[in-house]
């Protein structure tokens, strides 16, 4: 039981922390125009801290509740690509200052949300439940991201027309 809960912390760590390392508030990301209706800063460090919370648990719960081996690694291994595309986002986003193509890897980490909650549901009946703030935030983030990318466009040197 150690195990499996070591495990969902350490995923839950590596993504928390992995998206706050890979984020950076530099003058270019404050130079963007952003809509009046974004959260402050400072609330998505711990939106962040409390979705990925939830995740993990549902990780545990999946885990715990597999009835073998195969399912385990199945449960794992759609959890990791989330943590996958979860990371990618932000040095899209902050590091290559490329909100645009951030925006289009939100499917990819959209559905990789989808997938965690269809492969851990028949686990635990908790998962939809613990997974749901995590797809309301992306899908919310999503948004917040499109009206970035509406506003500031054009990115990486392109012009407009």
């Amino acid at each position: 039981m150690t195990s499996n809960i070591l495990l969902a912390v350490i995923w839950g760590v590596v993504v928390a922390a992995g998206g706050a390392l890979l984020t950076d508030l530099s003058p270019w990301y404050f130079g963007l125009r952003r809509p009046r209706w974004q959260p402050p800063d400072w609330l998505f460090g711990p939106a962040w801290t409390v979705i990925l919370g939830l995740a993990s648990y549902a990780l545990y719960l999946a885990w715990r509740n597999a009835p073998d081996v195969a399912t385990r690694i199945e449960t794992l291994a759609v959890f990791i690509a989330n943590g996958v595309f979860n990371l990618l986002w932000s040095p899209l986003f902050f590091k290559l200052r490329r909100p645009d193509w951030a925006l289009r890897e939100v499917p990819f980490l959209w559905l990789s949300i989808v997938a965690m909650i269809v492969v851990a549901t028949p686990l635990t009946r908790y998962a939809p439940l613990l997974l749901a703030p995590y797809l309301l935030w992306v899908s919310f983030a999503a948004f917040l991201n499109f009206t970035i990318v509406r506003l500031n466009q054009p990115f990486g040197g392109q012009t407009t027309q």
